[in-house]
């Protein structure tokens, strides 16, 4: 599955527009994961235990839209982008979506 963050694919030419596609998920970090979190923010840096859990919260959201893009028959997906919210305290929602697109190359 080709996926761009741009509105065209250097290459292709999008013959038709299938729609919408999303891939949600929702997360909550751990009392441990908080407790490691707290510990590692005490000496500064990359707190990986959140970096972690952010990075795979944005893939299994990215891998989600991309099986909806599949099931919708599309070639690519165009415009790609993430967003997130914070449903409640340490419950966060990660969105990926984009548009799905027949393509063919020229």
């Amino acid at each position: 599955m080709l996926v761009a963050t741009t509105n065209d694919l250097a290459g292709y030419k999008v013959t038709s527009h299938i729609g919408m596609v999303r891939g949600v998920t929702v997360r909550s970090r751990s009392v441990i994961g908080n407790l490691a979190g707290g510990l590692q923010s005490i000496f500064g840096g990359n707190l990986s235990i959140y970096t972690d859990l952010a990075e795979h919260a944005r893939q299994e959201a990215y891998d989600l839209m991309v099986a909806h893009a599949q099931r919708a028959g599309a070639d690519a997906v165009i415009a790609m982008r993430y967003d997130a919210n914070e449903i409640m305290d340490g419950i966060t929602e990660v969105l990926c979506y984009g548009t799905a697109v027949k393509v063919e190359r020229v």
